[in-house]
Parts: C-alpha cells; sequence; structure tokens
C-alpha cells in the first residue's frame, strides 16, 4: 500500500465489506462494525478499527460464565492453539471475545475477508460447548420453564442432553 497505509486499508475494507455483502457501517472513518450471520450463534457483532499500523478485530462471543468458569477458560486456551489470526480473550467482566491484528502491509480483500471468516466460524461453532460448560444449570432452568408455561423449546434442541425432564418442578 503506498500513499497513506490507513487511508488505503479503509479502501480495503470497505470493498471487502461490499464484496461479502454482509450488514456492515462505518460510524467514523476507519471504524466499522459488522454483523455476522451465523447457525449455533445467530448473529455475532464484530468491530474492525483501521489502525496506524494494523487492523483490529474485536467480536463478542459470550457473556461470563456462570459456572465452571475455570474449565470454560482451558476450552478457550485450548482452542486458541487452532486459531488463524484471532485468539479467544475475556475482558474485565469476564466475558468472552475473539481479538485479532493483521499488520496494515499484510492488509488486502483476501486477508479480511479470511479473518471474517474465521472470526464467524470460531464464534458459531465455539458457542454451544461455551454456553454448555459456563451455564448449563441455566439451560435446565430454561427447559423447565418454558415446559411450564407451554412455550417452545424448539432453540434448546442442541443441549437436549441437558433437558431434566418434564417431570421437574418449575424454578
Amino acid at each position: 500500500m503506498s500513499g497513506d497505509p490507513q487511508a488505503a486499508a479503509a479502501v480495503e475494507v470497505r470493498a471487502a465489506l461490499g464484496e461479502l455483502d454482509l450488514d456492515w457501517q462505518e460510524s467514523a472513518p476507519g471504524l466499522f462494525t459488522v454483523r455476522l450471520p451465523g447457525t449455533r450463534k445467530l448473529v455475532t457483532e464484530c468491530a474492525l478499527e483501521v489502525g496506524r499500523h494494523r487492523l483490529s478485530v474485536r467480536a463478542f462471543v459470550a457473556r461470563r460464565p456462570e459456572q465452571n468458569e475455570g474449565a470454560v477458560h482451558r476450552w478457550l486456551l485450548e482452542h486458541n492453539l487452532k486459531l488463524y489470526a484471532v485468539a479467544f480473550a475475556v475482558d474485565r467482566l469476564g466475558d468472552i471475545y475473539l481479538t485479532g491484528k493483521v499488520p496494515l502491509e499484510q492488509l488486502n480483500r483476501a486477508e479480511v475477508d479470511r479473518m471474517l471468516g474465521v472470526v464467524a466460524d470460531t464464534a458459531d461453532a465455539s458457542f454451544n460447548p461455551i454456553v454448555e460448560l459456563g451455564f448449563a444449570d441455566s439451560i435446565r432452568r430454561e427447559w423447565t420453564w418454558r415446559r411450564s408455561r407451554g412455550e417452545s423449546t424448539a432453540n434448546l434442541e442442541a443441549f437436549r442432553h441437558l433437558d431434566p425432564g418434564p417431570d421437574t418442578p418449575s424454578p
């Protein structure tokens, strides 16, 4: 990239997002928000920021686990070994994110596409295991609560093995 590397990088990001047909906005020059669709985690909100030397990405994955926090963190760290360009991180509240950086000299449309693909795939594939490890008791209570009110349990199907059964008293 010649000239102003930040401006050139922002052009590449805009072009990539336009080609990918994603829901995105640029709230300030070089600051983008992107909605990445998924199947388990239906939408992953992702921020891209063109900095002086790199493109940074940050995507929310899940809230702080209610239980088994150590097991969730271990799972995240083990999965960091397999990831390209991003890694799981935890903020000061314990919420889980994917974060990454790409040097501007390596940035092009294909790299933006690849990075967003990794974020989308990783957030989607990791969502159920994180929820199962960190929120199992809440899922069990949700099964019971919905059944007691005649509500649909369709979106709990991925967690059928956590169903406490139809005769469990309401929480």
